[in-house]
């Protein structure tokens, strides 16, 4: 599970994650991996080297378990996308106010970022919920009202760790903490704390968030999506 290859970069530049490799080599390149995303978040390779370095066991677990509903064998087998060239941006947009759709359009609007875009080949079960995965994120956003900064996007990492058990959660959790110290100390150091602690205690009460359809749900609110899907 290697990332695709950028055909303009040299391969030889990237990273790989060697065959059978041991959990600390797996870490070693994921931190590697993102210390390069903290100021390119939506790079091409590392992202996918994240998912392929932390969570290929996880996505293998919730493949099987996917594989026992009807609904997640016809999202597996489907394998419906969320990447901005394969959704008709400007329909979305002109959706009323309030809708998932227009909402999703207004977050990308307002944060000054495209959609989700990758180059990285969907062969297996595994690679289409690591893309699924990456393509949720800023949906993600949406439906649970954490923000953009990096205190919202730590919020969001700790949602997706109670939620799904991904391991990079955890890993860009642990990653951030040594970052936030340099900047800010020891001061309101409790209470950041806690807000992750609710954050990853309302993810493991809320629905499983990866395998909704959002495809189905454009013209729906978001308010009675997030009330469907979302703990308070």
């Amino acid at each position: 599970m290697n990332p695709a290859v950028n055909p303009d970069v040299n391969p030889a530049t990237y990273p790989t994650l060697p065959a059978n490799a041991s959990f600390v080599t797996r870490v070693r390149l994921a931190v590697r991996a993102l210390n390069v995303l903290k100021d390119d978040p939506a790079n091409a390779y590392y992202g996918p080297l994240v998912n392929a370095c932390m969570d290929s066991e996880t996505y293998t677990k919730l493949a099987r378990t996917w594989r026992e509903s009807p609904e997640g064998r016809r999202l597996l087998d489907e394998r419906p996308t969320l990447q901005g060239c394969d959704l008709d941006l400007d329909a979305l947009a002109r959706l009323p106010e309030g809708t998932l759709g227009h909402e999703f359009m207004r977050y990308f609007r307002d944060n000054g970022i495209a959609p989700f875009a990758t180059t990285f080949p969907v062969e297996t079960d595994v690679d289409y919920l690591s893309k699924r995965y990456r393509e949720t994120h800023d949906l993600f956003h949406v439906l649970t009202g954490y923000g953009t900064d990096e205190a919202g996007e730590m919020e969001l990492q700790a949602f997706v760790l109670g939620n799904l058990g991904v391991r990079q959660a955890a890993l860009i959790l642990a990653f951030s903490l040594p970052r936030r110290l340099q900047q800010k100390g020891f001061k309101g150091l409790g209470a950041y704390l806690g807000r992750l602690r609710a954050a990853y205690r309302r993810g493991r009460r809320s629905r499983e968030l990866l395998s909704v359809s959002y495809e189905k749900l454009w013209a729906q609110p978001v308010s009675e999506i997030s009330a469907l899907l979302c703990a308070p």
